[in-house]
């Protein structure tokens, strides 16, 4: 394969392109039935994705971000609670908990997994904690068996931010299930994503649900009958029908992402490279496969002249972004994760990938490693 050919780090075309017949027919339906606000579909994908993430609820809204806050919102989470959370994660995560006045306590990660520790959530429980929000991060699931055991012991709610984690599963339970509520987001480029912002809260929590119905249109439990404050964050009934199509192919897309790590796993065998690791008890999603390495951005520059795309999730912890110096910490504070910010490097991860996509990036990121060691 000649450097000429170009990688994507995620190809949504490739994807429209096998599921295209699918997808316009979900979409002329919607057109045709005019019913574009919490209309058919959404019902339907909502029973749907409840059904598959093992809840007996789903709550489709306006993104990610809105999942995980509406929760804290429903939950009275607010000024004086702390929520503990990975250093590590997506901004989004702390955002909603800022967005109630609550303070976000971040704790570091495991070197392994780069999912948050679970001694570390331990050791960070006080008095105000009101609640954790592991992340599952890259698609695996954090050690939920562990993390559930803190919940319960400290008497604290539980919410997975299972944003980057479609279809994963933890001792057998599917991530979302483990703790009161599970948030997800359908950007794009999610394994299960929507054509343009969506989410989905799911939980087993009647009265939570129905809450969280209401927050997310306007506080009404009937049209122009408000009994609370809430907002417009609704999922719509186009972006429901594509991804009512796209549920149907998400147990095939993830395992092909698992057949694609496991190549890159051989093709990169004996290189100076951290290659990512699986929890015994984990089903792996792979919406990322992240490896770290020295000289990461010098890398990174050769691989794109190769025509390999790549990312880097995250560049800057969060207690290291300017927007978050208000919380009051500072470099040095969680190791783990500052350290893997400057080496961790996302290669290609897509169920489209082939075979000979897969042998060019893991050529070029030989080449690229061994030039930087000087011996090429």
């Amino acid at each position: 394969m000649s450097a000429a050919v170009q990688v994507p780090f995620v190809d949504l075309k490739a994807q429209y392109a096998a599921i295209a017949g699918e997808v316009e027919a979900a979409l002329r339906g919607v057109l045709e039935r005019a019913d574009f606000i919490l209309g058919e579909d959404v019902a339907c994908f909502e029973e749907e994705f409840a059904r598959y993430t093992g809840a007996k609820h789903a709550v489709g809204v306006g993104s990610g971000l809105d999942a995980l806050e509406l929760v804290l919102r429903a939950w009275k989470i607010g000024p004086g609670d702390e929520v503990i959370t990975a250093a590590n994660t997506f901004i989004a995560t702390v955002l909603a908990i800022a967005a109630t006045g609550a303070r976000p306590v971040l704790v570091d990660c495991d070197p392994v997994t780069y999912n948050i520790s679970p001694a570390a959530t331990e050791a960070a429980v006080t008095r105000h904690t009101r609640a954790l929000i592991p992340v599952h991060l890259y698609g695996q699931p954090a050690d939920m068996d562990a993390i559930a055991t803190i919940a319960r012991k400290h008497n604290l709610l539980l919410l997975e931010d299972a944003a980057q984690a479609h279809g994963a599963a933890f001792a057998g339970r599917p991530v979302g299930s483990w703790g009161q509520a599970g948030a997800f987001s359908f950007y794009p480029a999610k394994n299960l994503g929507a054509y343009g912002d969506g989410g989905c809260v799911v939980t087993s929590d009647a009265a939570l649900a129905e809450k969280l119905r209401r927050l997310r249109n306007y506080g009404q439990r009937q049209k122009y009958f408000h009994d609370i404050i809430g907002t417009n964050s609704r999922l719509d009934s186009l972006q429901a029908a594509v991804l009512r199509v796209k549920l149907r192919h998400l147990d095939a897309w993830n395992a092909a992402r698992r057949v694609y790590a496991a190549v890159y796993r051989e093709l990169l065998a004996g290189l100076p490279v951290v290659l990512p690791e699986t929890h015994p008890q984990a089903v792996h999603v792979y919406h990322l496969f992240v490896v770290q390495l020295d000289n990461r951005d010098a890398v990174a520059q050769r691989l794109r002249e190769q025509g390999v795309a790549t990312g880097i999730h995250y560049p800057v912890p969060i207690h290291l972004q300017e927007a978050c110096q208000d919380f009051g910490y500072h470099r040095g504070q969680f190791p783990v994760a500052e350290r893997a910010a400057e080496r961790i490097l996302s290669l290609p991860m897509y169920a489209e990938l082939t075979r000979a996509q897969l042998e060019h990036t893991a050529a070029s990121l030989r080449r690229a490693v061994a030039q930087r060691q000087g011996v090429a």
